[in-house]
């Protein structure tokens, strides 16, 4: 993982070894993910800086095995590779939102996948994105910008096309768009520049990717890369000391994890479990 971090004071990238800013020869101490995460959890199984991040990964894949369970019990002979559409419906795809009014389908929709490629492949890229961004900018805000980039990518989604869609891209894609918006704000530091251009590369592979193989949902990655940005850039970088504005990031994540769990409460409710 990427041993970068913030001076506190000047916002210089430093390393996590340095214990003196060398820009600006301030002293620094344990970074905040640091002081509010002290060990790591379940005895190292899961490194605190990628619990958020692991979190989403274990509810990803614990859908999918209900998803691949359902589609089988359908008859469904390839299951594994392609979900059939009305399992997917049930639990919670994006799907004629505005004509249903069932809005939380615009959350549901991105911890549900089509197949275990699907999964795989984003589920490797959020476990290396998703890091980065835990790092930065804690957990707090990067449950925000995870929860604005995903509703915003299948809002734009919906506005686009009523065809079902699922996956988390849109939510990476916004976790993209935070470590675009960290090198926007602090575009004066070359490791900041450096660190926006590779992400801007990023995301001009998985634009053309997404033009070359069918099906994919591209208004939802550009909602979801727009969401994250400016989610990010308004958020910025936390601060050591229990601000006003942290205990605001902190309140902004617990409503994005209830609203999360009262979008699933109601697509249990409308699939008549």
């Amino acid at each position: 993982m990427d041993k970068r971090r913030m001076c506190p004071h000047c916002r210089a990238f430093i390393t996590v070894s340095d214990r003196v800013c060398p820009y600006c020869d301030t002293q620094v101490g344990q970074r905040a993910i640091d002081v509010r995460h002290p060990s790591d959890i379940l005895g190292g199984f899961i490194p605190h800086a990628r619990f958020t991040t692991s979190i989403i990964l274990l509810l990803n894949c614990g859908l999918f095995a209900v998803t691949l369970a359902l589609s089988m019990g359908t008859a469904s002979s390839n299951a594994l590779l392609g979900i059939d559409g009305p399992t997917l419906y049930r639990l919670g795809a994006k799907w004629r939102v505005f004509d249903s009014g069932q809005w939380w389908r615009l959350v549901t929709a991105g911890f549900l996948h089509g197949g275990v490629l699907h999964i795989l492949m984003n589920s490797w890229v959020l476990f290396d994105v998703g890091a980065q961004v835990e790092e930065i900018f804690g957990a707090a805000r990067m449950i925000v910008i995870y929860f604005v980039a995903s509703v915003a990518g299948f809002f734009l989604s919906s506005m686009w096309s009523d065809s079902l869609s699922v996956g988390a891209s849109a939510g990476i894609m916004g976790l993209i768009g935070a470590m675009i918006a960290l090198g926007v704000r602090h575009r004066s530091n070359p490791a900041a520049a450096a660190m926006r251009g590779m992400y801007v590369r990023w995301v001009m592979y998985m634009l053309v990717l997404g033009f070359l193989i069918p099906f994919i949902d591209q208004a939802a990655h550009i909602g979801g890369l727009a969401g994250g940005f400016c989610a990010a850039y308004v958020a910025g970088t936390p601060k050591l000391a229990d601000t006003f504005g942290e205990r605001f990031w902190r309140g902004a994540a617990l409503v994005a994890i209830a609203l999360t769990a009262a979008s699933f409460a109601l697509m249990l409710r409308s699939a008549g479990v």
